[in-house]
């Protein structure tokens, strides 16, 4: 595998990360492609190539200063067990817009190892923390 990671808008293949989160990505299911643009446009991501091929995306949320929150992850199930997301992970860490910042938050059901070895640990004070969830946001009634 010939893996590089990129940072570069223009290289993202859109059709391949709208077609795996909003068919397979348990956390945004049906996600509209208009949506998933607007989120790209407005976030540092991260794009994960084998060759000229995508295999893996992240987005960082971010005002580059204070606070950051990490976002639709995925490693195209062709790719995974290669060290894509420890790759994806080792250029978000070492990211010069996200040095320094003060909270740095994700949320995962069933990565918690992965991000582990990173620095993420559960909330400190999550009493603290609220959210307004609306799951059904993707769906057309």
């Amino acid at each position: 595998m010939g893996l590089r990671i990129g940072t570069d808008p223009a290289e993202i293949d859109f059709d391949r990360v709208h077609g795996f989160l909003s068919r397979e990505a348990y956390w945004c299911k049906g996600v509209p492609a208009d949506t998933l643009r607007r989120a790209i446009e407005h976030s540092l991501c991260f794009s994960a190539f084998d060759g000229d091929a995508q295999v893996g995306f992240a987005r960082v949320v971010t005002d580059r200063a204070t606070f950051a929150y990490l976002c639709d992850v995925f490693v195209l199930p062709e790719a995974r067990g290669l060290g894509v997301s420890k790759a994806m992970m080792q250029a978000i860490d070492a990211h010069p817009e996200l040095q320094g910042l003060r909270r740095f938050i994700l949320a995962t059901s069933d990565a918690h190892g992965l991000y582990a070895q990173y620095g993420f640990e559960p909330l400190t004070r999550p009493d603290r923390f609220m959210e307004r969830y609306r799951p059904e946001v993707y769906q057309s009634g």
